[in-house]
């Protein structure tokens, strides 16, 4: 039986954008053709897309790094470089996409959107770009800029209406097999169930829902202890529990208290997720050695203001009247939560003490260096902050300072990769 994986840390890396080209346009007769260098193509970029028919992630078990392809650089004729080829990495649907050393929520994959986690570098600018009527032959171009890089955590949360929650082994996969054509394993032990198993629930025409069967839970889930923990993860976004309690007597169980361990268990997990509507069942009714068991169960629950239904899923009795209760319960309730990202990106560490090169080409200042490669990359120029989070590092850095000591003055042009502007202090 493959392993069921639901969460996984990678690497992703979008592409470095191509290289501009310095090239002059030559052809017979025509004089002074003009620099026609092309720009370098984009980076490819990292996006996130829902596959339908993955149902864990267990395709990041070993692999981890995922690459984007680099553009091209750029070429005369002012033809650009080719893009990058994006890296397009498929997810189950309902994955939560965490940054790894927050862990803040990125993106919440519950619709079939894709989701672009890594952008490419922008490509370089060719020669074509910097020709004006005083700076004829330009004979520079710019280096594409480097892509982003970044460790995130993958967690898969089902998208499930309604989660059955119980000790090991007191039906709960039964049940599911009952009402819906999923088919989970089902064996007289504990521990049978491995991983969730999903499967939609039919109660009329037009009125269906989505259950999910979750692996037993014993008493010390919320510590680590048993299979429950690793999967409570999957009864987050359930709109109603349904509870099973095993009320035969054949463990010589009281079913009270096992209805109390397995809340208690929620409470210490979430307590969010233990105040969900819930809808209790006593299970193999069919069976039972002692009739003052179930009895027992139902008083306590109902004196909880709970709905308690007398269920054997082996014979289907009680079956169809909980699942057009939990239909009921589920019109009245507000959807599906989707989780909202909350990851704010801390602004990235740049060491400034790199060299820089300061050199006037025909009337440009042009300025390059490696830290100032990946300061533009990390700059958004279209925001207020981010530019003014650029203009900050530039100042505290003692660029200016360092660029009027070479000779840059007011009015000057200066040329920063892919930004042209104007010098002033």
């Amino acid at each position: 039986m493959p392993a069921f994986v639901d969460t996984a840390k990678i690497l992703v890396k979008s592409g470095k954008g191509g290289n501009g080209a310095v090239s002059f346009h030559r052809e017979k007769y025509v004089a002074a053709g003009g620099p026609d260098g092309g720009d370098g193509g984009r980076g490819g970029d990292v996006i996130l897309r829902v596959d339908d028919h993955m149902s864990t992630l267990m395709d990041f078990r070993y692999k981890r790094k995922y690459v984007a392809g680099n553009g091209m650089d750029g070429t005369g004729k002012r033809c650009s470089g080719r893009d990058g080829e994006d890296m397009v990495i498929k997810v189950p649907l309902g994955t939560v996409v965490r940054d790894a050393a927050s862990g803040q929520i990125i993106c919440d994959m519950s619709t079939r959107e894709p989701f672009v986690l890594a952008r490419g570098g922008n490509g370089g600018w060719g020669n074509k770009h910097f020709a004006t009527p005083t700076r004829q032959v330009p004979n520079f171009a710019k280096a594409g800029l480097p892509g982003q890089e970044r460790e995130v955590v993958l967690e898969l949360k089902l998208l499930a209406d309604v989660g059955l929650v119980g000790f090991p082994n007191v039906g709960k996969s039964t049940l599911l097999s009952v009402v819906s054509k999923a088919r989970p394993k089902i064996a007289d032990y504990h521990f049978t169930t491995l991983f969730p198993n999903l499967g939609v629930v039919y109660v009329d025409e037009g009125v269906s829902f989505v259950m999910a069967d979750i692996p037993g839970i014993i008493e010390g889930a919320a510590e680590g202890a048993g299979l429950g923990h690793d999967f409570l993860r999957h009864v987050d976004r359930c709109r109603l529990l349904i509870h099973i309690v095993d009320v035969s007597g054949r463990e010589g169980r009281d079913p009270v208290e096992d209805f109390e361990t397995i809340n208690e268990e929620l409470r210490q997990y979430s307590p969010e997720l233990a105040s969900r509507p819930m809808l209790v069942a006593g299970n193999k009714a069919d069976i039972a050695e002692d009739p003052a068991l179930l009895e027992r169960l139902k008083a306590h629950v109902e004196e909880r203001g709970m709905r308690f239904f007398t269920l054997s899923a082996a014979t289907h009795q009680g079956v169809e009247e909980l699942m057009r209760a939990a239909a009921g319960e589920l019109a009245g309730l507000p959807p599906i939560t989707v989780y909202e990202p909350d990851y704010v990106p801390a602004p990235p560490e740049i060491d400034t003490s790199g060299e820089v090169s300061i050199e006037k080409v025909d009337d440009v200042w042009m300025v390059d260096g490696p830290w100032l490669q990946r300061l533009m990359a990390n700059v958004n120029f279209g925001d207020v902050e981010s530019r003014n989070w650029f203009d900050r590092i530039l100042r505290e850095s003692g660029l200016f300072d360092r660029m009027e000591a070479e000779g840059v003055r007011d009015g000057d042009t200066v040329c920063l990769y892919n930004l042209e502007f104007e010098y002033q202090r």
